[in-house]
């Protein structure tokens, strides 16, 4: 099959070349010129033949007719005879009559027509008898026709009228009026086979020559095209294929100085260029990924930057609520703690308090627990640390982003109600990242609540897609439309100023496009706000932000 292919595609090349249409139609018009001059030579030379052979029998009628006259003035008919036989056996004659003025046949070397009478209105009696008066004169084409013999060869036919001169007017023995013009008719045949045998091998001599000049007309056509079309095209041909392959700067030998030698060099000139250039070009690439590695670097910085404002910002948000969070167990514990000075100041008192002592040393380390407690989770989450990939349970994450906040949701009067997968899935993120996340969805959802209000959290997994869903709801304020499909553009918020910078959810989508996953908004104003995200269960290497998102989340695309 694939040598079948490439002798089609030979083919194809070869019928489709521009020397193989040149030489076509070369080949076609020196055809058709050759074939009409072949044509017209052949006609005119059967035509120079038929005046040569006319000649001849018209010298050889006139030659009959003179070696006839002395016996028909003496009357010798038997020597007539003789005479007509004699000249009648030579080569090239077919048949000698003399016809009377009636039409009678009185001489012929064909015994069976003797004394016949022919039709005057025949091929041979026409031209004298087309009038009521035979003519005395005929016009030399007028005397001459060609027919066929019973064998299917070509006669002529000449008409020689025997005039009525004064000699034979005075003759003793059959004397004839002065006013009869014409005694008879001598009517020669010649053969014309040698003739045509002589044509037709003339015919194919010419036409022999012709289609050998033809031919060589042809190759010498064929190879002076194929060299100064055909060869500088196939370079040329060969060149653009090259350049197509890469091979940029490649050069074409120039053999002439006509149109194609001009477009030979202004190929080389246009493949030098094209290496100059993709040189320059990839001289600018290279400068160009080292100017893109350097903003990548500080768009990366200005990344981690802007997450870490974000979440000081958080954190400084959190600051008054975890400042009163931890001042009520500390109000305990000092009061507590001055108790137990005044049952120790008392011994009396103090052995019958043993069990309010204990009370209170467990609610003080109650208390200090709590507080510890809620200083290493506000440190947990303002440490700065690089993504750390692990399987991880998100109902706890969620559980502890709600401690962070319990206090400013009891203040703010909302009633949060969870409804969380009991077993979910392990998901392999960043805990302290994806902590974040929920963390602004939960403050963004407290600040579209001032009056209070009810905050849904529900988590869902979806075993065929191989995701866990959560989605967090409020029956706030909700956003406007018109700042809906903006909602992830850095820097914008609605809340008041010096309530927020807006980064919390540009920062968020970007963390969980970082982890391949995904967050979406719907929003009616007054009727509250729900978002959806989405992260998968298959451990996936979180992605390095490459320029191009990094530049997304600062410019908001």
């Amino acid at each position: 099959m694939a040598g079948i292919e490439a002798k089609r595609s030979r083919w194809f090349r070869l019928t489709h070349s521009l020397s193989a249409k040149l030489n076509l139609l070369l080949l076609g018009a020196m055809l058709v010129i050759f074939a009409l001059l072949g044509y017209l030579n052949v006609r005119l030379h059967r035509h120079h033949l038929e005046q040569n052979t006319l000649q001849a029998a018209e010298r050889i009628s006139d030659v009959i007719k003179q070696g006839t006259t002395d016996y028909m003035l003496r009357n010798d008919r038997s020597g007539l005879y003789q005479s007509i036989q004699t000249m009648a056996a030579e080569p090239g004659i077919y048949k000698i009559r003399i016809f009377d003025q009636e039409g009678r046949i009185t001489y012929t070397t064909t015994p069976s027509e003797q004394n016949h009478v022919v039709d005057k209105t025949g091929e041979a009696c026409y031209a004298c008898h087309a009038q009521s008066q035979p003519l005395a004169r005929l016009n030399r084409p007028d005397r001459f026709r060609i027919y066929r013999n019973g064998g299917g060869s070509r006669v002529l036919g000449i008409i020689t009228p025997i005039e009525n001169q004064p000699s034979c007017t005075n003759a003793a023995c059959h004397a004839h009026p002065a006013s009869q013009q014409i005694l008879g008719v001598l009517d020669t045949n010649l053969s014309l086979a040698k003739a045509d045998i002589q044509l037709a091998e003339s015919s194919r001599i010419m036409i022999a020559y012709t289609a050998c000049g033809l031919i060589l007309i042809a190759v010498l056509s064929w190879f002076f095209v194929w060299r100064v079309v055909g060869r500088p095209v196939q370079a040329l041909e060969r060149g653009t294929d090259r350049l197509k392959d890469g091979d940029l700067g490649y050069q074409i030998t120039v053999e002439s100085e006509d149109e194609i030698g001009d477009l030979a060099r202004s190929f080389n000139d246009m493949s030098s260029q094209l290496k100059a250039e993709h040189t320059e070009n990839v001289a600018w690439t290279h400068t160009l990924e080292q100017r893109v590695e350097e903003k990548t670097r500080e768009l990366k910085r200005a990344h981690e930057h802007a997450l870490h404002t974000e979440k000081m910002a958080s954190i400084g948000k959190m600051a008054a609520v975890l400042a009163h969070e931890i001042n009520n167990p500390l109000s305990g514990i000092l009061t507590y703690a001055k108790l137990l000075r005044k049952y120790l100041d008392h011994a009396d008192n103090g052995r019958d308090r043993r069990q309010e002592i204990c009370d209170s040393l467990d609610l003080i380390a109650s208390e200090s627990r709590r507080c510890g407690d809620l200083v290493k989770n506000l440190l947990t989450f303002s440490r700065t640390t690089p993504m750390n990939l692990q399987p991880t349970n998100l109902n706890s994450v969620i559980e502890q982003a709600l401690r962070l906040i319990q206090h400013q949701l009891e203040l703010s009067a909302i009633h949060v109600e969870e409804h969380l997968e009991t077993d979910p899935p392990l998901i392999d993120c960043d805990g302290a990242q994806i902590e974040q996340v929920f963390l602004a969805l939960l403050m963004n959802a407290i600040d579209a609540m001032p009056q209070g209000g009810n905050l849904w959290i529900t988590s869902k997994s979806d075993a065929e897609a191989g995701q866990l869903r959560i989605v967090v709801r409020d029956d706030g304020a909700g956003i406007p439309p018109e700042i809906l499909p903006r909602i992830f553009e850095p820097f914008l918020t609605t809340k008041e100023t010096g309530c927020g910078v807006g980064l919390g959810l540009a920062i968020s989508h970007s963390i969980l496009e970082r982890h391949n996953g995904t967050i979406a908004v719907q929003s009616e104003v007054g009727k509250g706000t729900t978002f959806t995200v989405t992260l998968p269960w298959e451990k996936e290497a979180a992605k390095t932000p490459t320029a191009k998102e990094m530049s997304a989340v600062l410019s908001g695309r």
